[in-house]
């Protein structure tokens, strides 16, 4: 019987050893002995002393803290977030989590809420909660939200509008904030957001401007007279009311008239509808919305938008369109700059007479 014969060990293919070791160039000691030194910031050989690196950055925890040393006794040590301007208080407590769900988690979390709780600042985050909801809900922009949360925030530090309710404070703070960042909406708007009467919310409005300027006022005196310079948060600039103009860019581009042409006409004409004497004392929406219907036509070509299509956008009746139309298109050679419609950018005969 043959024996088999043993199984040739394979030998490991040779390759080049391409790592990188850092050594003292005097000892070569291998594995080297190297000492970092943090606070000189050196890396130096723990056998001859030689150093072989400087300026070595310090990764180890910041625990040390100056906080006696400083006037005030503000803690500089770069730990935690950064504290919330809208929140009252240090705001450095310590949170249980819920965790998995077991009981003696859910007592540790009962037991703190009950410790800490704050009412003033549950009913705080509760209000921005109800500000943020309702200002993504029609896609109004972040610096709108944080606006109104600022000046909800101004009326409840003050405890003014005792009694008043909170629904209708949000939507009046709204409503200025809007106006505050240049993105104007309309009572009817606001209302069909917030559900609070168009009553309420004038009414609301009209005492929450007068309540901002006046605290405004306050500030700016008490600061000029120390010679403090005031942030920018605390100056408050009295709104205006909401025209035609600021709605124009807004309607036309939910109606899908993208082009800035029909944006420039619409809002030119209702720059230009003061000279329009039946028209001065009518409501923006219906200036707005009649403003859109004659430029859709003067530069669609004879496809213009119709009268329901912009009433569903502006929420007004298409019979109210209509009638200021009528007013508008009496007066088309004064209000129609020529630019608008040269080099055949439109045409004065595709107008509607109603």
């Amino acid at each position: 019987m043959l024996s088999t014969p043993a199984p040739e060990k394979s030998t490991p293919e040779w390759t080049e050893n391409l790592n990188m070791s850092f050594i003292c160039k005097d000892c070569k000691e291998v594995p080297p002995n190297l000492v970092e030194e943090f606070s000189s910031g050196d890396v130096v050989c723990g056998s001859c002393g030689l150093v072989l690196g400087d300026r070595i950055v310090d990764t180890r925890s910041e625990w040390r803290t100056f906080s006696n040393d400083d006037q005030g006794t503000d803690d500089p040590s770069r730990v935690g977030d950064g504290a919330n301007p809208l929140l009252n208080g240090s705001q450095l407590q310590t949170t249980i989590a819920f965790g998995d769900g077991n009981a003696r988690s859910r007592e540790l979390h009962r037991a703190q809420g009950k410790s800490t709780s704050d009412k003033a600042t549950k009913g705080l985050l509760a209000a921005y909660k109800e500000i943020g909801a309702h200002c993504d809900a029609v896609n109004i922009p972040k610096n709108v939200s944080d606006t109104a949360k600022h000046l909800f925030k101004l009326v409840d530090d003050a405890k003014a509008f005792k009694g008043k309710s909170q629904e209708a404070i949000i939507a009046g703070c709204i409503f200025i904030a809007c106006r505050q960042c240049n993105v104007p909406r309309t009572f009817r708007e606001v209302y069909a957001l917030t559900k609070v009467s168009k009553k309420d919310i004038g009414r609301t409005f009209k005492a929450l401007e007068k309540f901002f300027a006046q605290d405004s006022e306050g500030k700016i005196a008490t600061a000029s007279a120390s010679g403090a310079m005031l942030p920018a948060t605390d100056k408050y600039q009295t709104t205006t009311s909401t025209n035609a103009k600021d709605l124009c860019t807004r309607y036309c581009s939910q109606l899908g008239l993208k082009s800035a042409q029909y944006v420039k006409v619409s809002a030119g004409l209702a720059e230009k509808m003061s000279t329009v004497g039946d028209l001065a004392g009518r409501s923006p929406l219906s200036v707005a919305a009649a403003c859109i219907y004659m430029a859709s036509y003067l530069l669609g070509n004879g496809k213009g938008k119709s009268a329901k299509e912009i009433s569903i956008v502006a929420g007004v009746s298409d019979g109210t369109i209509r009638t200021a139309y009528k007013f508008l298109y009496a007066d088309r050679e004064k209000l129609i700059e020529p630019e608008w419609i040269a080099d055949g950018k439109g045409n004065m005969a595709n107008l509607p007479t109603s």
